[in-house]
């Protein structure tokens, strides 16, 4: 378990390089995260785990000197259920690779989507995903790679990743935490959880694991679009239905600390509406 970590409020990251970086780099993106008061970047490596040495000992220096909140988004194409075993192991491969690159650059967690059920009963593919975290965890040991690992809860029910599932597998190792994405959760009920009183619901579930998981959070937040199916695309929050007023009251209630990462297309824009919005309440 992550002891280095003593959060002292909820951060507002970006999801990526906030979008006014155009083509430039990690350095120019953190000077327009710093410029803007926000607090931090979550690494997305979407097609693969890239970053040269030279990127990661700037993201590194950088992210000391400004005490920046840093956390990792693996590639897509993960899959711990898997029919073709090459792909399961490629998948835990991709996991670790994101671990071990945002541990070496500070980052204090990393998120990724699971698995598919693939046609199989719930119980089945929450013991292959079991087994392949342990198989990560074992690896992560080795290269003294001290960061929280969290699947993802998902937001189609062909999805492995529901709540209840992260909850559950997440009291069963010391360095594994759900990363909740609340937008996921609304969408893949098809527009529930999204009252004051079920962002609550979710909480009290997380909390469920041990005060620390209130204590050391990493979320998603954006404008989602969804239908009978789950989710179809991110959208900015003020063209949704995302209630994210009642979600900051939930938080501030349960104070929660750690780091809330805004996936909205706008991207910085709106991780700063919820920040001024959560910094008022």
């Amino acid at each position: 378990m992550r002891k280095d970590f003593n959060f002292e409020r909820l951060n507002f990251v970006t999801a990526g390089m906030p979008l006014r970086t155009g083509k430039g780099s990690y350095p120019e993106a953190f000077d327009i995260i710093r410029d803007m008061d926000l607090d931090g970047m979550e690494l997305e490596f979407v097609h693969g785990v890239r970053m040269s040495p030279e990127s990661k000992e700037k993201v590194k220096t950088l992210v000391k000197e400004r005490n920046l909140i840093i956390s990792a988004h693996a590639p897509f194409y993960i899959n711990l259920n898997s029919q073709e075993e090459e792909k399961v192991e490629a998948s835990v491969q991709r996991i670790i690779e994101t671990a071990v690159t945002a541990f070496e650059v500070g980052g204090f967690s990393i998120t990724f989507h699971a698995a598919f059920y693939m046609g199989k009963d719930k119980e089945t593919v929450y013991n292959q995903v079991k087994t392949q975290i342990e198989k990560i965890n074992s690896v992560l040991e080795r290269e003294n790679a001290d960061i929280w690992i969290r699947p993802e809860t998902t937001g189609k029910a062909t999805q492995w990743g529901d709540i209840d599932e992260i909850v559950r597998l997440s009291k069963e190792f010391d360095n594994v935490l759900p990363c909740i994405d609340f937008s996921h959760i609304h969408a893949r009920t098809a527009g529930e959880f999204n009252t004051y009183d079920e962002f609550c619901t979710i909480l009290e579930k997380l909390g469920t694991v041990g005060d620390y998981a209130i204590e050391n959070f990493h979320g998603h937040l954006a404008g989602i679009d969804y239908g009978a199916k789950g989710e179809k695309k991110h959208l900015n929050l003020e063209e949704s239905d995302m209630n994210y007023k009642d979600l900051m009251k939930a938080m501030k209630t349960f104070g929660v600390k750690g780091s809330l990462v805004c996936e909205s297309p706008n991207i910085e824009d709106d991780t700063a509406l919820m920040k001024q919005f959560y910094m008022s309440l």
